[in-house]
């Protein structure tokens, strides 16, 4: 794999380690053939540049999602709570009305049977003895 092979002069020649791309003077990109004689040089740097592309794209877009994600996941439990506790504090509420409506429903039921004690004198004698 260390061939350089030149269709303009259809000879192979060491690859210039040196250089990373061969220089025109050696053979243009065009007409040069890297190791095997079906790899074009600018096809594959064209082709190594859409992958690159790619993955760098593809890396880009990852992280974004998973920012957005763990942002959204971070502050979605914050509103659940928020919401939790909300309901948690309605249902408080409703219990505490519901309880004072059941203690004034028994209460007048004990006054209209005459079991409900005077509050001024809750310590008043039996009407029987």
């Amino acid at each position: 794999l260390q061939c350089l092979w030149c269709y303009t002069n259809n000879t192979c020649i060491d690859y210039p380690v040196r250089s990373i791309l061969p220089p025109s003077s050696l053979c243009s990109l065009s007409d040069a053939r890297w190791g095997v004689c079906w790899i074009n040089f600018e096809a594959l740097i064209i082709a190594i540049a859409v992958v690159a592309g790619l993955i760098l794209v593809s890396i880009a877009v990852c992280c974004c999602y998973c920012c957005y994600c763990r942002r959204r996941s971070r502050s979605r439990p914050d509103e659940e709570e928020e919401q939790l506790a909300r309901k948690r504090e309605e249902r408080r509420l409703q219990s505490l009305q519901r309880k004072h409506e059941r203690k004034l429903k028994h209460d007048e039921i004990r006054k209209k049977y005459g079991l409900l004690q005077d509050s001024d004198n809750p310590y008043s004698r039996f009407e029987n003895e």
